[in-house]
């Protein structure tokens, strides 16, 4: 009886641990060097590239990191990104396709020789989504940019000015 009490505790010690390391990480992200731009500009980064990354079989991903040196994006915030677009996936993708299909011809098809057949038209279907996708992901990091890089900059307004108030108060404090 003991043993399990013990262990509970355990438990919760670690999800309190992993809650700070979280909060203490959302802190620093919230406090990046370079800004609200940068941290939204990883962002629409990590969210682009994971609307073409499935039907790459992963290999998109890591475009990431060339993008986020190049674009002077945040490497936490283009992985928060692409976590994000993980989850809105399945419903993008129907509309991948549907933008893949009105911009590929529509008698376009895939022939590499020296695969089976059934992975040619695989890989035919496959364009589809990563052409959507690109397109897409593209749209939706730029619309999705902006609105976050106004939201941490008047976060971290907010804070400055929280920080200007409590020196305000400090320094009447010790001219008592």
């Amino acid at each position: 009886m003991r043993h399990h009490a013990a262990k509970g505790v355990r438990m919760k010690q670690r999800l309190a641990g992993i809650r700070r390391w979280i909060r203490y990480k959302y802190t620093l992200l919230m406090r990046t060097k370079g800004g609200a731009s940068r941290v939204a500009m990883g962002f629409a980064i990590g969210i682009a590239v994971e609307m073409f990354t499935l039907p790459t079989f992963g290999f998109a991903f890591l475009l990431i990191f060339p993008l986020v040196y190049v674009l002077k994006g945040n490497l936490p915030a283009a992985l928060i990104g692409f976590v994000f677009g993980k989850i809105i996936y399945i419903p993008m993708a129907f509309l991948n396709a549907m933008v893949g299909g009105w911009i590929l011809p529509h008698h376009f098809t895939l022939h590499i020789p020296f695969l089976y057949d059934w992975v040619n038209r695989v890989l035919s279907a496959s364009l589809k989504l990563i052409v959507g996708g690109m397109i897409n992901g593209t749209i939706l990091g730029a619309l999705l940019y902006f609105p976050i890089k106004i939201s941490l900059e008047k976060y971290q307004e907010k804070r400055r000015e929280k920080r200007r108030l409590r020196r305000g108060r400090l320094e009447e404090g010790r001219a008592e």
